[in-house]
């Protein structure tokens, strides 16, 4: 909310390693590329910025003149310079950022777009919004492959693939986690839900344990949940923020660790 972004050290010190500073409001969303030795910024500030993580240098600004809610880069080694950013405006942009240019605009949701999230080793994306549906697109063509919209569907406002890339989870509004296939027709796994936190109306991330074998998501009320993936089940809950827990991330190496963040402004790292 500051404007600042602030890299840590998780294995030393805990100290902050770095401010990037350069938005003049509030950043939205960061994505960093494969290799960590770049990253993106959204800003409330029109902008999405690509820098240098070790000098802390903006390499590129890129703007529509519309707010940017997502970033993402291709996942490809060979595409990581080709960003997607969904847009305020209901579009998913895509830039070529070697060139600068805008190669490719993605136009059929009908409100604001919260996730971008690549499936089917990164031949296509599933999209989220403000409309409250999910549409797949095949990258590179702005044609809808699949629009998967019911009257009882909520808003979801985040998403996470599973590692085996076969599922994505959607942090539904109406308080529960919802199992998507990423296979052909990408259907709603209806065995599998998870339930007991209360989002409504926040955007709480939702992630796997690396191992796959365990949902994690806050809630509105400062919890961190942890799910049992087979059996849907609550396996435990951590009182981790006064006020909201907006985002948590596993460890990728050591699997007994995660990070929580919350609107108290602080981020905990749990063991």
């Amino acid at each position: 909310m500051d404007t600042k972004v602030k890299i840590w050290d998780v294995f030393n010190s805990g100290k902050c390693m770095r401010t990037y500073m350069g938005h003049s409001k509030a950043v939205r969303d960061i994505s960093f590329c494969n290799d960590g030795t770049k990253f993106l910024t959204a800003g409330y500030d029109k902008n999405i910025k690509y820098w240098d993580t070790e000098t802390g240098q903006v390499i590129s600004t890129f703007s529509t003149g519309k707010i940017p809610y997502v970033v993402k880069l291709n996942p490809d080694d060979d595409k990581q310079s080709i960003l997607l950013a969904g847009m305020s405006d209901k579009k998913i942009v895509q830039w070529d950022m070697n060139t600068g240019q805008i190669t490719q605009e993605y136009d059929q949701h009908l409100g604001a777009v919260n996730t971008i999230t690549f499936v089917d080793n990164n031949r296509r994306f599933v999209t989220s919004s403000d409309d409250k549906s999910l549409r797949v697109w095949e990258f590179g063509i702005p044609v809808v492959i699949k629009y998967i919209s019911e009257p009882h569907m909520h808003s979801m406002p985040a998403i996470s693939l599973h590692p085996n890339s076969n599922w994505l989870a959607a942090q539904s509004l109406d308080n529960q986690i919802l199992i998507y296939s990423t296979r052909e027709r990408f259907q709603l796994n209806k065995k599998k839900r998870f339930a007991g936190h209360i989002v409504a109306g926040y955007a709480c991330q939702v992630n796997f344990s690396p191992d796959g074998r365990f949902v994690m998501s806050g809630d509105g009320e400062g919890k961190c949940w942890f799910w049992d993936w087979k059996s849907c089940k609550v396996f435990r809950t951590l009182k981790c923020h006064e006020g909201v827990c907006i985002g948590c991330e596993w460890h990728p190496l050591e699997q007994s660790k995660v990070a929580t963040c919350g609107w108290d402004g602080l981020i905990k790292y749990w063991d």
